[in-house]
């Protein structure tokens, strides 16, 4: 697999920024990961628009899902 370091820049940018606008979201997967993180853990997203319109999904997290979570984690110098 090839990276181009341009575009990881710019997802770490875009991490930062994320991170500035919404200051709770990190927090949040910081108590997660320190309470919640492990194999058979559901999580349940719900997206509720502007309108009103609901979207909603759950997941059961997998060994695979830690290990992704802890390098997206790490790649924004979130401590493990």
């Amino acid at each position: 697999m090839n990276f181009n370091p341009k575009a990881i820049m710019e997802l770490q940018q875009r991490f930062n920024t994320f991170r500035l606008d919404h200051p709770r979201v990190f927090p949040f997967f910081q108590a997660v990961k320190e309470s919640s993180m492990e194999v058979g853990t559901i999580i349940d997203m719900k997206v509720t628009t502007p309108d009103g319109v609901e979207k909603q999904c759950n997941i059961r997290i997998t060994q695979n899902d830690i290990e992704t979570f802890k390098t997206l984690m790490s790649m924004n110098g979130v401590s493990q």
